[in-house]
């Protein structure tokens, strides 16, 4: 009798996963979906020290990152899912300062030793499927340090690919993947 419950039970677990397949809704991708469209409207920057092409630039990442992270499609207009939003901080700021060495005359300045490059996007999001998960001007961002040893031009790219990696990572958990 054992030796026969042994065998029905991994065919009872596969016909029990199978019966649960249509009660909820999971891809490999994490998103949580019926919709088969998203549209993105073009970011706008909004800050005084983000470069000039960072609204382009940040609505195409977003455009790919939904065409290479789920099935949606990205359209014009009439998008199921739609996305827009603002870059609202493109901010360098000092961080961890050094102590000043030397009295008088003979004293250098406090400089920090690191820089820390955020940037904050303000994202709404509405899903005409399940309205239920639309919000508006939801704020996301993140950060990257780098050394003041070295020039922030010849460290730029790679910093904002860093923060925009995270970003877009936070922004497709809170619309799709529903996390």
């Amino acid at each position: 009798m054992t030796r026969f419950i042994c065998r029905l039970l991994p065919l009872a677990f596969v016909v029990f996963v199978f019966s649960l397949s249509g009660c909820m809704k999971y891809s490999l991708t994490g998103a949580s979906t019926n919709a088969k469209t998203i549209q993105v409207d073009p970011f706008f920057n909004n800050t005084e020290l983000g470069p000039a092409n960072l609204g382009q630039t940040v609505t195409n990442l977003i455009k790919d990152y939904y065409q290479q992270s789920s099935s949606l499609r990205v359209v014009p207009s009439n998008g199921e899912l739609q996305i827009e939003g603002t870059i609202v901080t493109y901010s360098t700021t000092p961080i961890a300062p050094q102590a000043s060495s030397g009295t008088g005359v003979t004293a250098s300045p406090n400089y920090a030793a690191q820089t820390r490059l955020t940037i904050a996007l303000s994202v709404s999001y509405v899903d005409n499927l399940e309205p239920k998960n639309s919000f508006k001007d939801r704020s996301f961002s993140f950060y990257a340090d780098f050394d003041n040893s070295q020039d922030f031009y010849s460290v730029q790219s790679s910093l904002e690919t860093k923060i925009f990696n995270q970003i877009l990572i936070d922004i497709f958990n809170a619309t799709i993947a529903n996390w």
